[in-house]
């Protein structure tokens, strides 16, 4: 028979910084605002005989890469249909509806969601979490990905995994 452990990571340093505003329609927006999100992660996976799921520091150095990669930028969304994106020479220009909201394109990670919430940050660093590969053939049954912008506010999501396989 085998046995099946569940992990949560939730270190402190699984965290990014980030500037957004949330598009609630095509004529309401939050201002331009920051939070600090924090990130963690559950996973379910087999017990080997020593013990051990496997060495879970790959989930950390994975999600450690992302939150990097999005740390101190303005996030805006791609797929967002209320709002347009054009790069202009040194500039990113998001368009909602009659605003014209010129960024520094340095300053700026789009990433491919409707909308930059915490429902969707956790669902983009689940798929990039899968997407590494490195999960291949651990057995894994659930990986679950929480993303908090404060306390008792955060987005989950979960990937159930029915042949124990994560690719």
């Amino acid at each position: 028979m085998t046995r099946y452990a569940t992990i949560d990571i939730a270190k402190q340093a699984m965290n990014f910084s980030i500037a957004h505003f949330t598009i609630f329609s095509a004529t309401e927006r939050e201002n331009l605002h920051g939070h600090n999100f924090q990130v963690e992660c559950e996973v379910t996976a087999p017990v080997g005989k020593d013990g051990l799921m496997f060495d879970y520091a790959i989930i950390k150095k994975a999600l450690k890469e992302v939150c990097d990669e999005l740390d101190e930028q303005l996030v805006l969304p791609e797929k967002s249909p209320h709002l347009s994106l054009q790069q202009e020479g040194d500039y990113l220009v998001a368009t909602y509806g009659d605003e014209r909201l010129p960024f520094l394109a340095r300053d700026v990670t789009t990433l491919p969601i409707a909308n930059t919430t915490v429902e969707e940050f956790s669902h983009y660093l689940l798929g990039r979490l899968k997407a590494k590969g490195q999960l291949e053939g651990k057995g894994i049954k659930t990986i679950t990905v929480r993303v908090s912008s404060s306390p008792g506010q955060r987005g989950i999501s979960t990937l159930a995994l029915d042949d124990g396989q994560a690719s």
